[in-house]
């Protein structure tokens, strides 16, 4: 674990102090907030009222006599900044002018140097910001000036520039973050690289910047212009940054940086809360302050205000198998509630079944859906809860994304499904060929006319391989559309229909899961998400039954918006990574299985698994009063046994015995399966009652 250096003297809180800083804030707070000029680092446990102590520490530097223009506050979200500055007016109104405060996110401070300064980078002081539309027709237009030809697909201008950004942020050659996040457009790497190449050299031509290259070049001001440097280091005499561990690379340098030799630097933030490597945050940059700057302070908060003493005892247990850690150990505020659950289920439809039922109970007695969420570790966990919620009538609002079955790439593949059931379907047939590169809504047209004028008698399949259907294609189209007409082929087998999972493997295997590598972003699992709908689609004896459940369900859905928009009381479902920084009275966290909670291509190093492990304590952090910990004992395939699944590594992490800081729930369903798998216990507590392990 990383060691603590031990703070500097705190300066007492002045006699004629215009705020009682002793007052609002606890000894933890204060101590942060009093402390002495020169590098800070607050490690600032969950609700633990980071903002708050950031805030006064604002107020407490302006009372100390630092100008207002003289501090750089630095946010994830200039919404924060405003509320922050918001809150310390409250504070500091009567004697500074928060106005002249530099507030803001990153690049939103880097665009205001940047007007005062480009031009020692060589462009004009009036140089255009790209929004995100403006950049990618930037890229459009550099994809065609190559004139790219490929048998590949060609990764959308959306992606490529995805992977220049991440390139920026990371530090990192577009080579190294393509072969990391990319490897299966490594053929075109040539043609990407060149493509990146052109874009960076068509900004720079016509002055322009996107928001990444505010950041790059603020850098670039910093490091080869040594008077700039100087001029700004001199400027903002304390830099204050809030959310530190969510920092990428080059925020990190930035902000190293502007310290300066005088190094009047504070930054906040939780290290076991840096779950977004993903997206380019660098945990090195909060685990490797005190390293970087020697003599660092560093304060801890942990008294918690949000959760029960149970719940931190679990989030305590949860994280402290993590080597790379500030120790730290949240303490309770509030009183004592009920214990965390774990419930095993079955499998995963009856950890919806119970989920679902468990959420009923609660609002039937008196809590509001509103104030409960269900937690889980990807989008496609939620897919057989969604139905269960939807059959049940109870609202929800997906805050990780639309709901599932009204996902594009969903629905794509649900017309394959359609069109095999019925080749009469206009409507799949049109949202299907519309896929193929060339085809656009008038060509579609033109096939469907087509098709439906041939003779009565022959298969879909047939049609598509017709001289007079094909007459339509223009020469770009073509291969695309063999490889259509191939594929339902292939669906339209007569055996294919009695296992609808299969077939939708068989739209993946058949092209679709390249059309998602070229057109998904990098941080979607589309292909995961139809991997778990054809598990799901296995459980139906025929591809009309499955189709027929899914109609249902949309009709329930349908009901059950419009009784949602009168009610405004609504379920919230999430990822976890969208639930950073939320929280709610109950909260159940899902698909606690081996694979799926730890993601097992997210665990392959020790570094990758307590970031998964860092996502189970922010999961675990969210509950104010009620925690259940659900996990489904097993899958069953179409045709043979059940296969047994592994409890999460994190489950199995936590204490047994007296120690253990949660009840466990055996349903009755899952008894017999249940047998003598361990979980920190030699067995199940009572069935259908909760007990202590």
């Amino acid at each position: 674990m990383a060691s603590l250096p031990i703070p500097r003297t705190v300066a007492p809180t002045s006699a004629s102090s215009r705020i009682d800083y002793a007052g609002l804030l606890n000894e933890e707070q204060l101590r942060a907030v009093e402390a002495e000029a020169g590098p800070v680092l607050v490690i600032a446990g969950a609700g633990s009222g980071k903002t708050r102590t950031l805030t006064f520490r604002v107020a407490r530097l302006l009372e100390r006599g630092v100008a207002p223009e003289n501090l750089l506050l630095l946010t994830f979200t200039n919404k924060a900044a405003r509320e922050m500055t918001r809150r310390v007016a409250d504070l500091a109104g009567s004697f500074a002018d928060v106005r002249r405060i530099l507030g803001g996110t990153f690049h939103h401070a880097a665009h205001l140097l940047l007007r005062q300064h480009a031009g020692v980078l060589g462009y004009s002081d009036r140089f255009t910001v790209l929004d995100r539309e403006d950049a990618r027709d930037l890229m459009v237009t550099c994809l065609a000036e190559r004139k790219l030809k490929s048998d590949k697909r060609f990764p959308r201008p959306e992606l490529v520039l995805e992977l220049v950004s991440l390139a920026t942020n990371l530090q990192q050659a577009v080579s190294e973050v393509l072969f990391d996040r990319r490897p299966q457009f490594l053929p075109l790497a040539p043609e990407i690289l060149a493509t990146a190449a052109r874009y960076r050299q068509r900004k720079a031509q016509l002055h322009l910047m996107d928001f990444d290259d505010l950041l790059l070049n603020l850098k670039r001001l910093l490091t080869e212009h040594s008077a700039v440097r100087e001029q700004l280091t001199e400027r903002f005499h304390t830099v204050l940054v809030d959310e530190y561990q969510d920092t990428n690379k080059l925020q990190g340098e930035i902000v190293d940086l502007l310290a300066g030799e005088r190094r009047d630097l504070t930054v906040v933030g939780d290290d076991c809360q840096s779950i977004y490597s993903f997206r380019g945050a660098d945990f090195s940059n909060i685990i490797g302050f005190p390293e970087r700057h020697p003599g660092c302070a560093v304060f801890t908060l942990t008294r918690n205000y949000r959760s029960t003493p149970e719940v931190l005892q679990l989030a305590n247990a949860a994280i402290a198998r993590n080597e790379r850690q500030f120790p730290k150990a949240l303490v309770a505020e509030r009183p004592p509630g009920a214990r965390p659950i774990v419930v095993p289920a079955l499998d995963a439809a009856d950890q919806a079944h119970w989920v679902a039922s468990r959420i009923q109970e609660l609002r039937d007695g008196g809590l509001p859906l509103e104030s409960m969420a269900v937690l889980y570790r990807a989008h496609n966990h939620s897919l057989e809860l969604q139905l269960e919620l939807t059959r049940r009538g109870l609202p929800f609002r997906v805050r990780s994304g639309v709901r599932f079955f009204e996902q594009p790439h969903v629905k794509d593949v649900l017309a394959h499904l359609r069109l095999v059931n019925n080749p009469g379907d206009e409507l799949a047939f049109k949202r299907v060929v519309r896929a193929v590169p060339g085809v656009g809504p008038m060509t579609a047209e033109h096939l469907w006319t087509s098709l439906r004028a041939l003779p009565e008698g022959l298969s879909l399949a047939e049609g598509l391989e017709r001289d007079e259907v094909r007459t339509h294609l223009s020469r770009k189209s073509k291969p695309g559309f063999e490889r259509f007409a191939k594929l339902m082929g292939l669906l339209g087998r007569p055996e294919a229909a009695a296992d609808p999972g299969r077939l939708i493997e068989d739209v993946l295997e058949g092209g679709y899961a390249e059309v998602l590598a070229a057109e998904s972003s990098l941080e979607e699992g589309r292909e995961d998400d139809l991997r778990q709908l054809a598990e799901y689609a296995r459980r139906f004896e025929d591809l009309p039954r499955f189709l027929s459940e899914l109609a249902l369900v949309a009709e329930f859905a349908a009901k059950e918006a419009l009784g949602a928009e009168a009610a405004g009381d609504v379920l919230t479902l999430t990822t976890v990574h969208q639930a950073k920084g939320l929280e709610w009275r109950a909260v159940f966290v899902l698909w606690l299985v081996d694979g799926r909670f730890p993601m097992s291509q997210a665990a392959r190093s020790v570094e990758e698994e307590e970031e998964e492990r860092r996502l189970f304590y922010v999961a675990t952090t969210r509950a104010r009063d009620s925690l259940a910990l659900v996990y489904p004992l097993s899958v069953l395939p179409r045709e043979g046994d059940r296969i047994l699944l592994r409890p999460s590594r994190f489950l199995e992490e936590l204490p047994a015995g007296e120690g253990s800081p949660y009840d466990r729930l055996v349903l009755a369903s899952a008894e017999g399966v249940l047998g003598g798998l361990p979980l920190g216990s030699p067995g199940p507590g009572p069935t259908g009652s909760e007990s202590g392990d």
